[in-house]
């Protein structure tokens, strides 16, 4: 049977990864891999999740499972985290591994309730997703997303693309952070996006990765409490691997919002769904978040230690802004300050991504997808210096 199975196309960022770990030169930049890093290149853990962690293994008793859709409190803590209270009675929840698992259970539910939906995915939007949704053999559909002209939002080919949405499809919209761009649609877009999918019969699905890394924790979360208030159905998956800083601990929560009348029988198909897939979900990130979002002390020390890593992101972004500006002598990248979350698309080709890697070390997507995260204060102006003469 085995050997019918034929080789599968290698992950391209985690083969850049692979490369950037093999290449012996001291002073590699690794700006590909997702994950945030302080100044010294550690992905440290959060105060708070230290001291959850410590008081956990002090009171808890047993590793037995949880229930299938994890433990109400974490779900329950999460909706509110996400949305604000007053969605107790639509809410239908599940914790699932990670922010990727929110994704799939999500896709998985939209193939169960109605297989002929399309899902609409921005052009260009994380990989995962389109890879998901055809290994499910869903349909999928593309809106207009990015200009790489201005290194903006194409609005005006956007909204003329999800005209074309039908009834009952699904449109996957970033909810902040956009990932790969870093390009966010502000308030008034996002209130004439509203407009047109309400007008259309669409389902907004929330993919909410990077809440906090933006504009701040309420802030971040502003696009996706306007789309819950506003449509009857809305699917929100949501991840606690960059805000917690937990990432192997795979902690995530796909939120189904739905009539009060149905919200047992979504909540019914969630749990079938993750009986299916994997079970019962992973409990100890979702466990340490629980704690932390339930403790005033806790969660206080853990936004104010989220809101220095933000702040840290907005710091590398104008400093390698200017010392593009500088080495340039063009405005031409100032576009890198106003994007937001940890990545922004540079616009470079393949060609000078590649030379950037042979020639300076510099690991990036192949799209030119950097990793803000990956820089301090030492490699701005190394990366700003290589990018004006590889590009002009």
């Amino acid at each position: 049977m085995l050997e019918t199975l034929k080789p599968q196309p290698a992950d391209k960022i985690l083969t850049l990864i692979q490369m950037q770990k093999d290449d012996p030169r001291d002073g590699k930049i690794d700006l590909g891999v997702g994950v945030y890093k302080d100044a010294t290149g550690l992905t440290p853990v959060m105060r708070a999740v230290k001291a959850a962690e410590k008081r956990l293994w002090e009171v808890e008793v047993t590793k037995t499972y949880t229930g299938l859709a994890g433990e109400p409190a974490f779900n329950a803590a999460m909706v509110g985290m996400i949305l604000g209270d007053g969605y107790a009675d639509r809410a239908a929840s599940v914790a699932t591994p990670g922010g990727t698992g929110a994704i799939r259970q999500a896709l998985e539910l939209i193939r169960m309730a109605s297989p002929q939906a399309r899902v609409w995915l921005s052009n260009p939007t994380w990989p995962n997703h389109p890879s998901i949704i055809k290994y499910l053999g869903m349909g999928m559909a593309e809106y207009r997303y990015f200009d790489a002209d201005t290194r903006g939002i194409d609005f005006e080919g956007l909204m003329a693309d999800l005209a074309g949405v039908a009834a009952g499809d699904a449109v996957l919209l970033h909810g902040c952070c956009h990932n790969p761009t870093g390009a966010n649609l502000d308030a008034g877009q996002w209130a004439q996006v509203a407009d047109l999918l309400a007008s259309r019969g669409a389902i907004p699905f929330m993919d909410l990765a990077y809440q906090g890394f933006g504009d701040g924790l309420e802030e971040d979360a502003a696009a996706t409490r306007m789309i819950a208030a506003r449509f009857p159905e809305v699917l929100i998956a949501a991840s606690c691997s960059k805000n917690f800083g937990i990432y192997r601990e795979r902690t995530g929560v796909l939120i189904a919002l739905t009539s009060p009348d149905r919200k047992a029988t979504v909540q019914g198909n969630l749990a079938f769904l993750n009986r299916q897939n994997y079970s019962f979900p992973p409990d100890h990130g979702a466990r340490l978040v629980t704690m932390i979002l339930e403790d005033d002390a806790l969660r206080a020390d853990w936004q104010a230690e989220l809101e220095e890593v933000r702040q840290n992101m907005l710091t590398l972004r104008q400093a390698l802004a200017d010392e593009l500006r500088r080495a340039t002598n063009s405005d031409r990248y100032d576009f890198i300050a106003h994007h937001r979350g940890m990545f922004s698309r540079l616009g470079l080709t393949e060609a000078q991504v590649e030379v950037l890697r042979v020639d300076h070390g510099i690991y990036m997507v192949s799209d030119s997808r950097i990793n803000i995260a990956g820089l301090n204060a030492r490699t701005v102006p190394i990366l700003a210096a290589a990018i004006a003469k590889v590009a002009g």
